[in-house]
């Protein structure tokens, strides 16, 4: 606190920039101050939404998580992030001291990634500069991590499609790539996919982390558990929705894992309303580049009723070149491009536009079912 009011005593009287400069060396050139350089170096680090998305990922991987959860959501020009994982945690005392530059715990594991170097201590840093607000919003060791992360997009943007699923394209030399915008969806498929030997991510609003994690907590944690339990300090972070007995509860103890809800959410979750997510690793299919075109005129004939054209549909989806009938790869996109469809519909008729589409496919028919969930 003291440092704190030296500072704004020193920037009263104009002397900020002596705290920025370690030597005048003339001709207008001077050398920065460490912490200078380092503030400078952290502005740059993170450009976008995306970017604190990946470094978070990173970090998690790195705690040893098995499962990281991505909670996101905007309001305006507000984009929220909370992310849990079941890592290694975070002792109470590091706390705020994890978002100052070159704090670590990866002494001895300093590496490099697809997405650069890793292990400088400086993400968090980096993100906090950037931020809104960054902190921790609960941790311990051995028991996983909630981080929570608030930007203003007016100062620091990310991609406007935000609702694209990407595409996993395998060219005929066996080389795979992706279509779509960057966005986040896309910076943390490709994640999983780079991590899929050490961990799954699952993306979604708050309301279906909370519902994933309360179906987590209850796969985990036995009923005598729960019965006997003196609160949610003694299970996992990611197991803590377990012990909800009413939706008044469930809200709260979501609040203290960084998943603001209301009760009526809470309620929705309870009853079983709100389908749990699959990882992401699940949602991902690669499909055949050469299957593309088949997949968009299926999906321009879904606005016709002719049972020709659904015949024709269940054709192209479900046979190769070579006449085999092929398992779901290119499925998963044609689901994609219905849902993208029913965007428009959900909001002119004010339903909700997260839904499951489920796709049927039968001897002649092709069956899609979409469920109408009005708005409350």
């Amino acid at each position: 606190m003291a440092d704190e009011k030296l500072e704004r005593f020193l920037e009263d009287i104009g002397a900020q920039s002596h705290l920025r400069v370690e030597a005048d060396l003339g001709d207008g050139f001077v050398r920065l101050r460490s912490s200078e350089a380092e503030r400078r170096q952290a502005a740059q680090d993170i450009r976008s939404t995306e970017d604190i998305v990946i470094e978070m990922l990173r970090n998690a991987r790195d705690a040893s998580a098995q499962n990281i959860y991505v909670a996101v959501s905007r309001e305006g020009q507000t984009r929220r992030i909370t992310m849990l994982d079941d890592g290694d945690g975070i002792p109470e005392t590091m706390h705020e001291r994890v978002f100052e530059p070159r704090v670590t715990s990866k002494l001895d594991t300093f590496h490099m990634d697809k997405w650069g170097v890793h292990g400088r201590g400086m993400a968090l840093y980096s993100i906090a500069v950037n931020a809104k607000q960054a902190h921790v919003v609960c941790a311990e060791p051995k028991k996983g991590s909630a981080l929570y992360i608030e930007t203003d997009l007016s100062s620091l943007s990310e991609k406007v499609d935000q609702s694209t699923f990407p595409l996993f394209l395998k060219s005929e030399t066996g080389v795979v790539s992706v279509r779509g915008p960057r966005n986040i969806m896309r910076t943390s498929c490709e994640f999983a996919l780079e991590s899929r030997k050490m961990c799954h991510v699952y993306v979604g609003s708050p309301i279906e982390i909370a519902a994933t994690l309360y179906k987590r907590g209850l796969d985990k944690v036995s009923p005598r558990e729960r019965v006997l339990s003196s609160g949610i300090s003694e299970l996992d972070i990611c197991d803590r929705l377990a012990l909800a007995s009413d939706p008044e509860n469930f809200a709260s103890i979501a609040s203290t894992l960084g998943l603001m809800m209301s009760s009526r959410s809470a309620r929705r979750i309870l009853d079983g309303e709100i389908t749990p997510l699959v990882s992401l690793l699940e949602r991902i299919h690669i499909v055949r580049e050469d299957a593309i075109d088949a997949l968009q005129d299926a999906s321009s004939s879904l606005s016709s009723s002719s049972r020709t054209q659904e015949h024709h549909i269940n054709a192209s989806l479900n046979r190769d070149e070579r006449g085999l009938r092929i398992a779901a790869d290119d499925m998963d996109a044609f689901k994609q491009r219905i849902l993208e469809a029913f965007q428009e519909v959900a909001r002119d008729y004010y339903l909700e536009k997260d839904v499951d589409c489920k796709v049927t496919i039968r001897k002649d028919t092709l069956h899609i079912s979409l469920p109408i969930e009005k708005l409350r």
